[in-house]
């Protein structure tokens, strides 16, 4: 089978994305087991897929993840179907904690949107949203001014905001 011009290389698609995938799929999970299956899982499907990979769509970094994001929904649904041991003192009242588990796909469009930018986009917003540092503070820490802390996090966040609002994000 001849390659065509835009082949998938599996081998640098995993030296180049397989760290960054086994982060994200540990961080859905909570189960680096699970993940590290999940992100074989991803590739194996990413190499049978191979031929259908377009450029002109998207980024490679952004195919895996979607795959990586199927993966994942599938384990945690298959990971829901198994019977879970409880106490034999069960009260009717425990029966309902799994409808009050929240999905843990809700943070996953925002963990992969967040993955997929620049490192120093993500890293300002982490930062400044989620750690909760000033940009004052952020800029004395990494010695880059305010201004460009701003343009960072205002590009990085539309950035975010357009990667759950397509189809297929968080937002479906």
């Amino acid at each position: 089978m001849a390659d065509a011009p835009h082949s998938f290389d599996l081998h640098s698609a995993f030296r180049d994305h397989g760290s960054v995938l086994l982060g994200f799929t540990i961080n859905a999970l909570r189960d680096r087991a699970l993940a590290e299956d999940c992100v074989q899982e991803t590739f194996l499907r990413a190499w049978r897929a191979r031929d259908r990979f377009d450029p002109a769509k998207g980024g490679e970094r952004t195919w895996l993840f979607a795959i990586a994001r199927n993966v994942i929904a599938d384990a945690l649904r298959a990971r829901d179907r198994l019977p879970r041991i409880s106490a034999s003192n069960e009260s009717t009242a425990d029966v309902d904690v799994a409808a009050e588990t929240p999905d843990p796909l809700t943070g996953l469009g925002l963990t992969e949107a967040l993955a997929l930018l620049p490192d120093e986009q993500r890293d300002a917003i982490i930062a400044i949203h989620l750690t909760g540092y000033s940009y004052a503070e952020f800029s004395a820490r990494c010695g880059v001014p305010v201004a460009t802390l701003r343009t960072r996090v205002f590009y990085g966040l539309r950035a975010v905001r357009g990667h759950l609002d397509e189809p297929g994000g968080a937002r479906d």
